[in-house]
């Protein structure tokens, strides 16, 4: 199993707002991408210094399965939204043995 983990800094502007939409348009891409077998998004509660704004842990069969996501017109859609609404971003991809 492959696990796909990212983590993003939110611009401050509209920054609560865009935090649930983000949220809510990862969430519907397990509904609208085959290969995606699962995801969990998360919103920050710390807020310390070293904390990002929101996760995401996703699985998926093989790393083609996770390739094939990545590529996928639903997933570029939210990508280009979270481009324009983040300052950042961390991501670890692995082999779950």
């Amino acid at each position: 199993m492959i696990v796909h983990i990212v983590m993003f800094k939110f611009n401050e502007k509209n920054k609560e707002e865009n935090l649930q939409i983000v949220k809510e348009k990862l969430e519907q891409l397990v509904e609208k991408i085959p290969t995606l077998l699962s995801i969990e998004v998360g919103i920050d509660f710390n807020q310390s210094e070293r904390a990002f704004d929101l996760s995401l842990y996703s699985t998926f069969n093989t790393k083609e399965d996770l390739q094939e996501y990545a590529a996928h017109t639903e997933h570029v859609n939210v990508v280009t939204l979270i481009k324009s609404v983040t300052c950042g971003a961390k991501v670890v991809d692995y082999t779950l043995s």
